[in-house]
């Protein structure tokens, strides 16, 4: 679990990478392809990339404490796209254009973006009084959830 808005910035930032890489390495207006796509026609070493970087994912998810339901819309999506490889060609044609790893690492900026970070621990805050305040700055920042991210 990240333990500092540091981290959270840098699950946020690499996930950008992946995303990029993955599905947009190479763009042309709205349509992009990344490794994911390009790989997806060699035999094994699509499906090896997909289920890594979608596990890799997956794991910044857990370490950002996305909720529940961005777990799994962010399954859903690498779930497809790695279903995908079972079709002969159609299947490989359809990964190149599918921007699952895209998709995954979109939903889980959203959940990062939504969220109020706090760096203390939840327990003393709310002995203490202060997470009335750290729920009403998270209201007034249009956050829709406070996360406690423990003692730095």
């Amino acid at each position: 679990m990240a333990k500092s808005i540091r981290e959270i910035e840098k699950i946020w930032s690499n996930v950008e990478g992946v995303k990029k890489l993955s599905d947009r390495a190479v763009g042309v207006g709205p349509f992009g392809v990344g490794m994911d796509g390009l790989l997806t026609w060699i035999p094994w070493v699509g499906d090896v990339y997909t289920v890594g970087a979608g596990g890799w994912l997956m794991v910044q998810a857990v370490r950002a404490q996305a909720t529940p339901g961005t777990l799994l819309k962010m399954a859903a999506y690498l779930a497809s796209d790695t279903a995908t490889a079972a079709v002969p060609f159609a299947g490989a044609v359809v990964d190149t254009l599918w921007p699952a790893h895209a998709l995954a690492a979109g939903a889980l900026q959203k959940d990062i973006e939504a969220t109020h970070w706090v760096e203390e621990d939840e327990d003393e805050a709310k002995a203490s009084g202060a997470h009335a305040s750290h729920i009403e700055a998270g209201r007034q920042a249009g956050k829709t959830r406070v996360v406690y991210l423990g003692k730095g």
